[in-house]
């Protein structure tokens, strides 16, 4: 009889604890994008290219309709990514290369990793390289001193 009564009460009391944690986990503060005045011209030829590359017959849908996600491209291919030789980096193992990062083909099943690394012609859309996440991120372009640097977005003060 007690033990009918004692587990209820334990459950109840494991729930009870679990959904206050639950409601005290702090929340990310949503953070405003400081953008620079290079954004208010039109994508350019090249960076259309880029993106038809990527989302192919759903450009248009998820993209080029969408201003501020016009905007967010611009800001990233402009801004935020940056892709430098470093000719003489002694500790470049603690970097991803880029062949161990998984192509962004969700709307481009036929997109295919570059052969051979040429900085007129990459496109850096085509790989998952987390451009929205926090903080900034560097990853090793594959038999070359080439990195590919995602600074990260500044916040609008």
């Amino acid at each position: 009889m007690k033990l009918r009564l004692l587990f209820p009460l334990l459950f109840g009391f494991v729930m009870f604890t679990q959904q206050g944690t639950a409601q005290t986990k702090k929340k990310l503060q949503t953070q405003l994008v400081k953008y620079d005045k290079n954004v208010d011209a039109p994508l350019t030829a090249k960076e259309l290219a880029m993106l038809k590359e990527v989302y192919q017959d759903k450009l248009q849908k998820y993209v080029l309709s969408n201003k501020q996600r016009v905007k967010d491209f611009k800001h990233l291919l402009r801004n935020r990514i940056v892709i430098t030789e470093i000719p003489n980096m002694t500790d470049d193992s603690k970097y991803t290369l880029l062949s161990k990062v998984k192509l962004f083909n969700n709307y481009n099943p036929n997109l295919t990793r570059d052969e051979t690394f040429n900085s007129s012609t990459f496109n850096p859309l085509k790989y998952n390289l987390g451009f929205f996440t926090s903080g900034s991120s560097i990853f090793k372009i594959d038999n070359t001193n080439y990195y590919i640097i995602i600074k990260p977005q500044t916040i609008k003060k």
